[in-house]
């Protein structure tokens, strides 16, 4: 919301808090047992953007306290162009997963290309705010829709599936 302009830049740190705890430790955590259950991509996706929110957070509030007194745009430019190519890269495997997913990590790319820009342009940076309205509720659409459909063993609100590398191996084998 701040990114867009809808909300007061005040707002800031409410969203820092939030996502300190819940886009980071909590994300964090999930990663973890993601990574107990076997699922590679969850483990390193809930982990990897749950550090984000957490240094994102850090870097802010230490930013504002003055504690990083020469950071520049070149700064923020290079971390969430970072940031960017680690998620094009995960949005290659989601092409195995989900068309959902695929929306998301596209969304997720291009709003870290965007927030790259946007340090060095006020009309990119705001676009970057609503392409991160859209790629928040396309994560919350695909998490919900993912628990429902799974809670309720049906399909309940389509996320697309791909087949699975594992069914595409067992179709190979039956081919003379």
């Amino acid at each position: 919301f701040e990114n867009a302009g809808i909300s007061e830049k005040t707002l800031l740190n409410l969203v820092l808090s939030h996502g300190l705890f819940y886009g980071g430790a909590a994300q964090f955590a999930a990663g973890m047992w993601e990574f107990a259950t076997g699922n590679t991509f969850g483990a390193s996706a809930f982990t990897s953007y749950g550090a984000f929110w957490i240094s994102l957070a850090a870097f802010i509030w230490a930013h504002q306290a003055d504690l990083f007194a020469g950071a520049q745009e070149i700064d923020m430019f290079i971390y969430f162009m970072v940031w960017g190519a680690l998620s094009a890269l995960l949005w290659v495997i989601t092409f195995r997963i989900n068309k959902a997913l695929v929306v998301v990590f596209g969304s997720l790319v291009l709003l870290f290309l965007l927030l790259a820009i946007g340090e060095y342009s006020t009309g990119v940076h705001k676009a970057a705010g609503y392409v991160g309205l859209f790629c928040g509720g396309s994560a919350i659409y695909t998490g919900y829709a993912t628990l429902l459909n799974e809670t309720w063993k049906g399909t309940f609100l389509p996320i697309g599936p791909y087949a699975s590398p594992s069914s595409d191996a067992a179709e190979l084998k039956a081919e003379p």
